[in-house]
């Protein structure tokens, strides 16, 4: 623990740009991008946010490339994008807040029956999304892929945003190279963990090469997979310490769990099985209502619980972390601050209470209304909500 906490509503440095406190709503996808591009509906999702007394929000989930989106109806960067980036940054910029947009390649999350384009992996699997093979990726295509992350930022930062935050978790495409259990390469990009984390060093070089000290970089990086097999906190601390060692990034924001293979590790608390089978047609909607638990296993929730993994990266680097998961009022954002994070960062409660930062401001006993039921994130697939609320 540091001896004098920060003041998690004081002004904060993220590496070339000054935030005017230390909350950041965390990127949630929000399914407001109905042509892959910004819409008004999005602009205002996130202007509301920044109204509410964020220092920054974070616009997900921007693929750098189209088969690196989950769905077509996600945005890719490309020039077609800068106009409504744009107007999406000013937006919020009037409010006070600062912008970022979270960049990275879906990989095997991605569902090619949608994107009507073959899912990437670092191995040939099975696609149950698609129920088709996942393809491994070419040499060509890692070359490819990490100069469209340094082309996604550039642009980012052509739109007038703050900072990109590079996708390295959830096992989309780069986490999945990290991942044992996901990447059977006999190449410099797979084996040991050296290899395994190649391909996050090269894009995170990538992406400072491209925008310097434009905007700020942050990285979102697993700690735990949360599968069998998968990467795990010890290997994760190491890949942590390589991208410090590397000085490619200003902050990393720590998750962990895999929308490919254990989602509800990452959110926690009820895991609602007849709402995802509700978004479905049949026969898919019986198949989610008989074997979704499989796949969505129930975690107790608390507050704060990804402390205790986070503690020990927080112990071994220098550089500046964003603790997520269960910041719910003063006394989890004040945790934050006493245990040396520079940052913490809110989901589920922003989308439920887009104004909770400044309640918690003014009146420091405001605590979140979100009971943590995760009825939301079935409304990913039409327009992101909470059905308590909204």
């Amino acid at each position: 623990m540091t001896g004098n906490p920060a003041d998690v509503f004081a002004p904060a440095k993220l590496g070339p740009i000054t935030l005017r406190n230390r909350l950041i709503k965390a990127a949630t996808f929000e399914g407001r991008t109905p042509e892959a591009l910004v819409s008004d509906d999005l602009i205002e999702f996130h202007r509301r946010t920044a109204a509410g007394g964020v220092a920054m929000t974070t616009v997900a989930y921007c693929a750098v490339a189209p088969e690196g989106r989950t769905t077509r109806k996600q945005i890719w960067m490309r020039p077609e994008a800068v106009a409504g980036l744009r107007r999406l940054a000013e937006a919020v910029h009037a409010e006070g807040a600062a912008v970022s947009a979270q960049i990275g390649h879906a990989g095997p999350v991605a569902n090619p029956a949608s994107t009507r384009l073959p899912a990437l992996g670092p191995s040939r699997r099975f696609n149950p999304l698609g129920m088709t093979a996942t393809r491994a990726a070419t040499r060509a295509d890692i070359d490819r892929i990490v100069r469209a992350h340094a082309e996604a930022a550039l642009l980012a930062a052509e739109s007038g945003f703050d900072a990109v935050e590079v996708h390295l978790g959830h096992n989309y495409l780069v986490s999945a190279f990290l991942s044992p259990r996901l990447n059977r390469r006999g190449d410099e990009y797979g084996g040991g963990l050296a290899g395994r984390a190649r391909l996050a060093r090269e894009v995170t070089r990538a992406v400072r090469d491209a925008v310097g000290d434009r905007i700020a970089i942050l990285a979102k990086l697993n700690m735990d997979d949360g599968v069998r097999g998968g990467l795990v906190p010890e290997e994760s601390l190491q890949v942590a310490a390589w991208l410090e060692e590397d000085g490619s990034l200003d902050a990393i924001e720590l998750t962990a769990g895999s929308s490919l293979l254990n989602p509800m590790y990452l959110f926690r608390g009820d895991a609602p099985l007849k709402d995802f089978a509700a978004v479905f047609p049949q026969p898919q909607r019986l198949g989610v209502r008989l074997l979704g638990g499989r796949l969505l296993r129930a975690y107790p929730y608390r507050d704060a619980y990804l402390l205790d993994d986070a503690r020990a990266f927080r112990a071994a680097l220098r550089t500046p972390l964003v603790l997520l998961g269960g910041i719910t009022g003063a006394a989890t954002m004040d945790l934050a601050m006493r245990e040396g994070f520079a940052f913490a960062a809110m989901g589920r409660a922003l989308l439920m209470e887009p104004d909770l930062p400044d309640r918690v401001r003014k009146d420091r006993t405001v605590v979140s209304a979100c009971i943590h039921c995760n009825r939301c994130m079935p409304t990913t697939y039409r327009r992101t909500r909470c059905v308590l609320v909204e």
